[in-house]
């Protein structure tokens, strides 16, 4: 009898068992049926929409023409009022909450359109207000012309004063004059950021510099002690080749080392290293064809880059926006470039690291999901970005591929090597100072940022504040304003350059040539990036891809060994 009865309880279990995995069952193929039938109206209104969206921004920045920047608002509008949808956002949340979603690409695309959907999930006219002013501000940073004695200089003319120029007076009115757009601008940004912070605690973050990096897969916190780990790793190192720089420059403008500013370092902000060793990197490629060496470069890694070349725009012309960038028109083949090249070493690298994002774009998988068509991260895209452009002065790639003579350059081999030292390490610091005003700006905009940037500066960069500057220099910084919570992602993906160029030499090239060194014809290069970085896409977390792809999750050390060991 009692058999009789435990069999009986086994067999109900069983079938209880059995009953509910079949529910589950069917819950779980109506979900993914429902989740598959939301993509694919999402893709239908979004796929469209973003390409003319991507257009017109390319159209306008590229002419500066007023009905092109206004196509570009009314498609981010659009697309905005897709993405802060209440009722789409109310059924992403149900199929995350569900967990009945398995399929690991849906699960995926899940994650991804669900963040999207998260950061638009404020008051619709709140949203279009935000837009407004955002494009208005690209507006003014695009058509903007610094002025100097009566006379409009483009960011190139100032660049080149300020690396050319020996009197410190006119080094410091040409300084003073890239500055203007920050007084121009401040006001507008700042409105802006207060904006962006409202609509983040409506959402239930802090700021909005802590709701990007979240909805973005970042934790502020892991991003945070990464950058107290850089800053002890680069400080002393840094502080050491800081006061070379002061010498070379003080006998240079033959002033006292307490005498040096900030428009004495050769650059806007210095965030790029000034020429104090023996090595003209400009000379390499004043009568270059800049194009042609990357369009053969690219080719002969086994990435060719033709047609992304024939799209782009890529030399300076009057209204036209007068940075770089890379852009995927349609997430089809269509990726162009905008650049405004002239024959030096500073366009050779930024040609070299803007085809890089797009060979990550014009590369990807046409067989993923539309959603999951991009990069895994956008500091993953800066990293081969970062890694191409590092070549620009790298020896064996001034002989291999640009053409010059061997003896030539390996009498500035050794400066070649510590100038990219020394441009790892000045960039380092700078990216600190924009990572930690950023961070402290969305904590708390009312406080003196003014003051704020000045300190930041001289705590990190050891420049000094000019006596009595009380401006809003912060704002002539075009990122704060317009690429928000990104600026981070530069130095990222300088880890993520080293630790894949390490992989690279030694596991995939296996071997120590000037060719291994520089890439310089090696098709196994485009083969393994391809394979390994840019058909995943967004399939996977991106810390997963990395380990996939090297073996390893994202480490410092191999930027250490490079440039601070």
């Amino acid at each position: 009898m009692l058999a009789k009865r435990i069999f009986t309880v086994t067999l109900f279990f069983i079938m209880a068992v059995v009953l509910i995995w079949g529910c589950g069952q069917k819950g779980s193929i109506k979900m993914t049926n429902e989740l598959r039938q939301f993509i694919q109206d999402f893709e239908k209104k979004v796929v469209p929409l973003s390409r003319e969206l991507n257009l017109a921004y390319f159209k306008a920045t590229t002419t500066g023409k007023k009905e092109y920047y206004q196509q570009w608002e009314t498609d981010e509008l659009k697309m905005s009022k897709i993405l802060s949808d209440k009722s789409d956002f109310a059924k992403l949340k149900k199929f995350k909450e569900s967990g009945l979603i398995s399929d690991p690409i849906l699960q995926r695309e899940l994650t991804v359109l669900y963040n999207k959907y998260l950061e638009k999930q404020i008051d619709p006219q709140k949203l279009e207000e935000m837009i407004r002013r955002q494009t208005a501000i690209e507006k003014k940073y695009s058509t903007f012309r610094a002025k100097l004695n009566g006379k409009e200089l483009t960011d190139n003319d100032i660049e080149l004063i300020l690396k050319t120029e020996t009197n410190s007076e006119k080094l410091k009115n040409a300084w003073l004059a890239s500055k203007q757009i920050g007084a121009v601008v401040a006001d507008s940004v700042l409105q802006l950021v207060k904006m962006r912070n409202e609509a983040a605690r409506e959402l239930g973050f802090a700021n909005y510099h802590a709701m990007k990096l979240n909805l973005s897969e970042q934790d502020p916190e892991q991003i945070g002690k990464l950058f107290d780990e850089l800053d002890s790793l680069t400080a002393n190192a840094f502080a050491g080749l800081k006061d070379e720089i002061d010498n070379y420059l003080a006998r240079k403008y033959r002033i006292k080392k307490s005498e040096l500013m900030p428009w004495h370092y050769q650059n806007r902000f210095f965030q790029e290293a000034p020429k104090i060793y023996q090595v003209d990197l400009d000379e390499f490629y004043k009568d270059k064809d800049l194009v042609e060496i990357v369009r053969n470069y690219y080719a002969g890694i086994g990435l060719p880059i033709d047609e992304v070349i024939e799209q782009s725009d890529l030399f300076e012309r009057k209204g036209k926006y007068q940075h770089a960038y890379s852009t995927d028109i349609d997430r089809e083949g269509d990726v162009r470039v905008v650049c405004n090249v002239k024959p030096n070493y500073n366009w050779m690298n930024t040609l070299l690291h803007e085809f890089g994002h797009s060979v990550y774009d014009k590369y990807s998988d046409r067989n993923l999901p539309w959603v999951l068509r991009e990069p895994a991260h956008t500091f993953t895209t800066e990293a081969i970005a970062m890694m191409f452009g590092r070549f620009a002065a790298n020896p064996d790639w001034l002989t291999g591929v640009a053409g010059v003579p061997r003896n030539t350059v390996e009498k500035v081999a050794d400066a070649c090597r510590k100038s990219q030292r020394l441009d790892q390490l000045v960039f380092s610091r700078w990216a600190q100072v924009m990572y930690r005003f950023e961070k402290s700006m969305y904590q708390n905009p009312d406080q003196d940022l003014n003051t704020l940037w000045w300190q930041l500066v001289e705590k990190y960069q050891l420049l000094k504040k000019p006596a009595g500057r009380n401006q809003a220099d912060w704002a002539a910084k075009i990122h704060v304003a317009l690429y928000p919570a990104y600026y981070h992602n530069y130095l990222m993906g300088e880890l993520l350059a080293s630790q894949l160029y390490y992989y690279i030499t030694h596991h995939v090239l296996q071997g120590d040539s000037p060719a291994v060194r520089s890439f310089a014809n090696q098709k196994a290069v485009g083969r393994y990036l391809t394979e390994k970085i840019f058909m995943p896409g967004k399939r996977y977390y991106w810390d997963d891809m990395i380990e996939k792809a090297t073996g390893e999750k994202l480490t410092a050390k191999y930027y250490a060994q490079q440039f601070v060991d």
